[in-house]
């Protein structure tokens, strides 16, 4: 079949989609897309998976795809970061039998993405961008998508999206907040550039950010133009929200744990799945939170949350007729949004909202997360303070720190690709290529001296019948 594309691809392929789940590191996973699915999504996206991993590590590939396929998800993107061309192209042939679309993640705004140097710190580097979705373009039977973050200025953020678009990119989701507004300092994501971006190109467009309620949906769709809206953080919060639904966190939450046990995943994205579906009510009960922390089994996840459940429903019972009494819409065991604060307000609650930067400026042990606190309490001795860590020399081609006795200067991943195209020796890795040709030579070579007295034949001088005579004398 010929490939479908822009808009064709978008009704056609993925159903005229609308309602979306955000591809979300270690949370949109089979359990949790089947979740969504049932309760009003209708296109989601895998986890973000890493192009280079994906394609040297067979068991990578099985555990975050192969073994994730189902016939009810689909219509299913796969996602990957990367900034090669020919990996990217490499990593979507493996996968591209399995889903609907391939989609390129030029979003993620995390320290990760920096130091790999993928998702929008690439957004300035539109030569290379241009290349990927090129080749992918001419290479896969699938469509290639994008997920962007907007720049600053809405008239480069539509130059960016028109050069995506040329390039042969046939979706576009358009998350309006730029990669510098992210943890305390997301504030609101801006609708105005996805608008801009919607009415330059002619592709289909997704929109992403400030969605916490179907009203959110209805409104961003009415407002911006666009074919779909993605949800992450309010779908994490509420996965019925596509529905216009607000239920008993219970509800969702033993639904998705049924899921979980038709198909498993590692426990911890289950136990950070209750911990956003809980959220409200795990500020009232702070020891269930604890017993969530520490348990080691999915049963055991099970009975906190069936013990959470019982004590909602106890007050429940107790509060009938009355009104929350809290700042939220509703009572707490209801499902609702998390909202963030502001960047203003999380300066003001920087103890709430910023621990880990706290940590960072002071390395204080009076704001250390639990997980620090306990390796603090294996060894006394043990430090947080930035300034005391040790600095490593990086790489010069990758940033990663460098092996302190390689020949090359560089991590082992960069040496080992030079050490081959080379054919050259690195000890300080203990890579040994030169030295392995050298021996591989030699050996040849002793195995063709002690060829050729055979193929002399028995009846030649120095051959068979010689050695026969000195024997009989």
């Amino acid at each position: 079949m010929p490939k479908l594309q822009g808009f064709e691809f978008w009704s056609r392929t993925l159903g005229g989609a609308r309602h979306v789940v955000a591809p979300m590191v270690d949370q949109s996973e089979l359990a949790w897309r089947l979740l969504s699915r049932r309760h009003g999504a209708q296109l989601c996206y895998t986890p973000m998976l890493h192009a280079q991993v994906f394609v040297r590590d067979a068991n990578y590939r099985k555990e975050n795809l192969y073994c994730e396929v189902c016939p009810e998800d689909r219509p299913l993107i796969v996602q990957f970061c990367a900034n090669d061309p020919e990996v990217f192209v490499q990593a979507a042939l493996l996968a591209q039998d399995h889903c609907d679309a391939i989609d390129l993640n030029l979003g993620c705004p995390q320290m990760i993405a920096k130091r790999g140097h993928y998702g929008a710190f690439l957004q300035e580097e539109w030569d290379l961008l241009q290349r990927m979705i090129l080749l992918a373009h001419e290479k896969l039977s699938v469509p290639v998508t994008c997920k962007i973050r907007v720049f600053p200025e809405i008239e480069k953020t539509v130059r960016y999206a028109q050069m995506l678009e040329r390039a042969g990119c046939q979706l576009l989701t358009v998350h309006g907040r730029t990669k510098e507004q992210r943890g305390p300092l997301s504030g609101a994501a801006s609708w105005e550039h996805i608008k801009a971006v919607r009415k330059a190109v002619a592709i289909p467009v997704f929109a992403n950010g400030n969605i916490q309620c179907l009203q959110d949906v209805e409104r961003c769709l009415r407002d911006t133009g666009v074919q779909g809206v993605m949800s992450a953080e309010g779908n994490l919060h509420n996965p019925a929200l596509f529905e216009g639904r607000s239920p008993a966190v219970w509800e969702l939450a033993e639904e998705y744990l049924d899921l979980v046990r038709q198909h498993p995943c590692p426990l911890s994205y289950v136990r950070a799945h209750l911990f956003k579906l809980w959220h409200h009510t795990l500020q009232v009960h702070q020891q269930l939170r604890e017993e969530l922390a520490k348990v080691k089994t999915l049963e055991g996840i099970a009975a906190v949350s069936q013990e959470l459940k019982l004590r909602c429903q106890e007050e429940m019972s107790r509060q009938q007729g009355e009104k929350p009494t809290s700042d939220l819409p509703f009572f707490h065991w209801i499902c609702q949004p998390c909202v963030r604060p502001g960047p203003r307000e999380g300066s003001k609650n920087a103890g709430a909202c910023s621990k880990r930067a706290l940590e960072e400026e002071e390395g204080s042990t009076e704001v250390l997360s639990k997980n620090k606190q306990k390796k603090q309490l294996r060894n006394p001795h043990k430090t947080f303070d930035p300034s005391l860590k040790p600095k490593y020399a990086k790489c010069d081609q990758c940033g990663n720190p460098k092996g302190n006795r390689c020949v090359f200067n560089l991590c082992r991943g960069c040496c080992k690709k030079r050490a081959f195209k080379e054919t050259a020796d690195c000890p300080g890795h203990g890579l040994l290529f030169k030295t392995k040709l050298e021996k591989s030579l030699a050996w040849k070579g002793a195995q063709l001296g002690l060829q050729e007295p055979q193929q002399a034949g028995p009846g030649a001088p120095g051959g068979f019948s010689e050695v026969i005579g000195s024997a009989l004398a």
